[in-house]
């Protein structure tokens, strides 16, 4: 399951945010420094306007999306990375999940505190993007220290690539460059993969906004994923049931939820996308990443059909609707039959024959 971690200084909107997605009260979202100490996990389904009509077609018992964890971690705040505001352990929760939604503040309220006493959203990013370089370094440090010693006499050859490696990441960090755009070779990434580092980790903003904004977006870092969310319109949108947030929304001319942009991006940081199987017994969304074959794919849904994988029934989820499921497509020569080889595509329905 996908897991984005919300991370950003105090008092930003983090717990209100992690409520509106998804629609709880266990984050705690008062007006103070770390009253979020350990850290909220909520699972959200991904809407997926797709499902339902696969379902009607198929006419099937159940319908089960897949889901995306969010990890409300508690504000970070200047020399976390040195352990101040219990930065240790909020570092650590960091390293566990799969990408980083670091939300900024840009809405005006004079009756929450600022840590700092002024909005300055490219301030506080990069206090934040410091604190996590800064951690990095310290891993770095720690592990190129341990190669050099390793590498001294009959090891020099073994260790010589990564050593060289650490001592380009080692400048690159000291630079205030987060190791994301570490420019590296494959040989390279998987020594960089084995060191956990957070920076390396794909990110994306959230400038929390008022309301009603005007004027250009905030952008706080060049070729970085930005979304632009209201968390206090979040809020007041969980609060309402379905169809009277949607009648909210057109009212105020909103084509997505913050829900859905930040799902959106996550799935693009990631390279993930969607594929479907669908019959009378349940239709159920999948994840995996851009590029997956099809025993992998089918491998999400069993380990052992990677192995036992033969073949699949493959078509478009479209065609699939407009056909009336599997017997109209097979009509229409809209299925395909595909091998080991074929990449699975976001929004195809499959079926995979297995054997033992």
């Amino acid at each position: 399951m996908l897991s984005i971690g919300i991370v950003g200084l105090p008092n930003v909107g983090k717990s209100t945010l992690f409520n509106a997605l998804t629609k709880s009260k266990q984050a705690d979202a008062q007006n103070y420094p770390f009253c979020t100490i350990e850290p909220n996990v909520g699972v959200v389904e991904v809407p997926d306007d797709r499902m339902q009509k696969l379902s009607d077609v198929s006419g099937s018992k159940k319908l089960i999306p897949t889901a995306i964890e969010f990890v409300d971690i508690a504000g970070l705040v200047k020399g976390a990375s040195e352990g101040e505001g219990l930065g240790n352990k909020f570092l650590a929760h960091i390293r566990e999940v799969d990408a980083i939604a670091h939300v900024v503040r840009a809405f005006s309220d004079s009756n929450v505190t600022h840590v700092h006493d002024k909005v300055d959203p490219k301030e506080d990013s990069d206090i934040i993007n410091l604190e996590l370089i800064l951690a990095d370094w310290q891993t770095v440090s720690k592990r190129l220290e341990s190669v050099k010693g390793k590498s001294k006499g009959i090891g020099e050859k073994e260790h010589k690539v990564e050593r060289e490696m650490l001592d380009r990441l080692f400048t690159h960090l000291e630079a205030g460059k987060p190791a994301r755009v570490f420019d590296h070779n494959d040989d390279e990434a998987l020594f960089i993969k084995q060191l956990c580092l957070i920076t390396a980790k794909p990110m994306m903003y959230i400038i929390n906004i008022d309301e009603e904004v005007t004027g250009d977006p905030i952008t706080v870092e060049e070729g970085v994923v930005h979304v632009y969310i209201s968390a206090h319109l979040e809020a007041e949108l969980a609060e309402l049931s379905d169809d009277e947030a949607k009648e909210y929304m057109q009212d105020l001319g909103l084509e997505k939820t913050g829900l859905d942009k930040i799902i959106l991006a996550g799935y693009g940081l990631l390279n993930l996308l969607t594929y479907f199987t669908s019959g009378e017994m349940e239709t159920r969304a999948w994840t995996i990443t851009e590029g997956t074959e099809a025993p992998d794919a089918a491998g999400v849904i069993h380990t052992d059909f990677v192995k036992g994988f033969i073949k699949a029934d493959v078509a478009n989820c479209e065609k699939f609707v407009e056909y009336g499921g599997w017997n109209g497509v097979k009509e229409k020569g809209k299925m395909q039959l595909v091998g080991r080889d074929y990449i699975v595509k976001d929004g195809d329905v499959c079926y995979f024959h297995v054997g033992n």
